[in-house]
């Protein structure tokens, strides 16, 4: 598969699975992603980008914020989350979007050389109202490092399909 530039999508390990619309999650369900390690490379060009705070461009500045060191932006975590989940296909082609999230907590940082995964709980399932053929999930997404450190948690509100004739 390619993105929309042209370029061919990263292999993600994870094997095609059956379209898992709305009305296949429950709640309390979870869901582990593998990891991925964030160096230091990473962390400045993210920065450099879409965070250009002292901390996340420059280790000296970063130890006198009382850092001790280098630290990610805590939105380039978010998304290595969202990337993560995503890669492991729990619902291809039934999600249609998102309204937003909510409770996004920075616990603590991420720093060069550490690895992340998402561990991701069904908080609830919702489908709506006005709109038959869909619904809301909202996922609870906790991103663990390597020591087993909880750095981030977040909850996500996805718009999922809903199984064909289920509304």
């Amino acid at each position: 598969m390619d993105s929309p530039a042209g370029k061919p999508l990263p292999a993600t390990g994870a094997s095609p699975v059956a379209v898992r619309y709305l009305d296949d999650f429950t709640v309390g369900e979870r869901f582990v992603s593998r990891g991925a390690t964030l160096s230091e490379a990473q962390i400045l060009d993210f920065a450099w980008q879409w965070d250009p705070q002292p901390f996340h461009l420059d280790a000296e500045a970063a130890a006198g914020w009382g850092f001790e060191g280098l630290i990610a932006s805590g939105f380039h975590t978010l998304l290595v989350g969202f990337r993560l989940f995503q890669q492991e296909n729990v619902w291809n082609a039934a999600s249609v979007g998102s309204p937003g999230m909510d409770e996004l907590r920075w616990l603590k940082p991420v720093r060069p050389g550490d690895t992340i995964h998402a561990e991701v709980e069904v908080v609830e399932v919702r489908p709506s109202r006005s709109r038959p053929d869909r619904g809301s999930a909202r996922l609870r997404y906790e991103m663990i490092n390597q020591r087993g450190e909880t750095v981030m948690t977040v909850v996500a509100i996805h718009l999922l399909r809903r199984r064909p004739g289920a509304g």
